[in-house]
């Protein structure tokens, strides 16, 4: 069996055990040890990749294979990965592991609510891993359809609302994907699904490109929060449970990116050159837009929801800049933003457990009250307002001064424009810390309030270490994404 193989495998297995799991104790049992396997088998990936690379393998995807499963339509499960989809993994399996001690006290059907995280996560994994075009997007609608049901049935506030405004978007989404994924197949006459190897046939006419670049790049970029598609975002994340909200944030949000560059830039690079300007200008908006509306909301999730609107639309707007440092940038901002706004939402998730309200206006003193939880808080704020020594930072700088390598006036100006959201960024969150951690208590039930328990603090132990270690050495993980970025932006501009 190929070693990708086993993100599915043992994903398939967590949903075998946790169906015949009996209790309670089972059901968490059957979660950590396939969290754990998972966690482990993808940092061993990384590492070996690493080590591939040292060794000299240049290789655009490593550990490939492929079974073809419909003849016909030469539809085949074909997996490889390269540098850019190895710290997606990572990422993946950080989120799933923290994100099962995040929900360790959740209640009611508890073993149903892992059923679907696990599904959902299993899609995930699936996408990541997958090299052919139809199997792709299979696990993309595995990784959707979930989510439904865990905002509809265990979430919060306007919950139904939520769920099904984020379900008929995204599948508004797929709608387009479906037909421009059908249009390349046909158009570059492969007789294959393989994204790589419809890649470097490179023979789909300029102007079908032009047609079916916006299917691909905006039924993608509905998931990644492209402006003005983004409105699905805020109530979906704060209506969602607390894993769940880290799982769509910190990861499925990233198969928007992930796939607008994989797909629709590497497949069709002459339409990405010359429409890029106009995605450029929603991107810059999506950007601008999502941190001012972050600063005039009360709610700490919708507060979250909109930074992330914000931060993602950082992602797009980097990847249209195609310059290596920018691309390389994106790609550390996926890696950074998924596990600070992983953070963020598992904070909130204990903190609105204790205090029952996720209004900064009723919120004050929690500092004195839960110091772990406050603590976290303002590590998380600083992580995502981009101070040095964290993840965001090194991800920021390098889509900012990529983007700047641009000498035209439109590129820079859109920059320009772009850096204004780290000014904004820092106003809400210093905003935000100083009325909910040091202002005076604002109900005197919360004195009886406790902190965090043991659940709790390893998760968000583990999400702090990770955004630390991202951000003090970036540079292994810039050095593998490096590898995946190159040969994408050489097919862009060879074409």
């Amino acid at each position: 069996m190929n070693i990708l193989s086993l993100f599915v495998v043992i994903p398939a297995l967590m949903l075998l055990g946790l169906w015949i799991a009996r209790n309670l104790n089972q059901v968490r049992g059957v979660m950590v040890v396939g969290s754990t396997l998972l966690l482990g088998l993808s940092a061993w990936l990384t590492w070996d990749f690493m080590q591939l690379r040292a060794a000299g393998n240049t290789d655009a995807m490593v550990y490939t294979d492929s079974i073809v499963w419909f003849e016909p339509l030469n539809i085949a499960y074909s997996v490889g990965v390269d540098g850019i989809s190895v710290v997606m993994l990572l990422l993946s399996s950080i989120i799933v592991f923290t994100g099962t001690f995040a929900s360790w006290q959740l209640k009611p059907m508890t073993k149903e609510y892992f059923l679907w995280f696990t599904l959902l996560s299993t899609g995930v994994y699936g996408f990541f891993i997958c090299t052919d075009l139809f199997t792709m997007f299979m696990f993309y609608e595995v990784a959707l359809i979930p989510m439904y049901l865990l905002i509809g049935v265990w979430g919060s506030g306007n919950k139904e609302y939520a769920a099904m405004k984020l379900t008929l978007m995204l599948m508004g989404g797929s709608a387009l994907l479906i037909i421009g994924i059908l249009g390349i197949y046909f158009f570059s006459g492969a007789t294959t699904m393989n994204v790589n190897e419809i890649a470097a046939m490179n023979n789909i006419p300029g102007e079908v490109q032009n047609v079916l670049f916006p299917f691909i790049f905006i039924g993608f970029g509905v998931l990644g929060a492209l402006f003005p598609f983004h409105t699905w975002s805020p109530d979906g994340h704060a209506s969602a449970p607390t894993a769940v909200s880290m799982l769509h944030a910190g990861v499925l949000m990233k198969l928007g990116g992930y796939g607008c560059f994989r797909v629709a830039m590497y497949l069709l690079p002459s339409a990405a050159q010359e429409l890029s300007w106009i995605f450029l200008i929603l991107t810059t908006i999506s950007v601008v837009y999502g941190a001012f509306s972050a600063c005039v909301q009360t709610d700490l999730k919708y507060i979250n929801a909109y930074s992330s609107v914000s931060h993602c639309g950082l992602v797009l707007f980097a990847l249209l800049m195609m310059t290596k440092t920018a691309c390389t940038g994106a790609i550390l901002q996926m890696l950074s933003h998924g596990l600070m706004t992983a953070l963020f939402f598992a904070l909130i998730g204990m903190i609105y457990g204790r205090t029952h309200t996720r209004d900064v206006r009723l919120m004050g003193g929690l500092m004195k009250i839960m110091p772990f939880l406050a603590c976290g808080y303002v590590l998380a704020g600083l992580a995502n307002l981009g101070l040095p020594g964290f993840s965001g930072f090194i991800a920021e700088m390098k889509i900012f001064v990529g983007s700047f390598e641009n000498a035209d006036v439109f590129h820079r100006t859109c920059t320009i424009i772009a850096c204004t959201s780290i000014v904004v960024t820092a106003v809400y969150i210093l905003r935000v810390v100083g009325k909910i951690l040091f202002q005076g208590v604002q109900d005197p039930h919360h004195l009886e309030l406790t902190d965090a328990t043991w659940d709790e603090r390893f998760s968000v132990c583990c999400l702090i270490a990770s955004v630390a270690i991202l951000g003090l050495t970036p540079w292994w993980v810039s050095n593998i994404i490096d590898t995946g970025v190159e040969p994408i932006l050489n097919v862009i501009f060879n074409n």
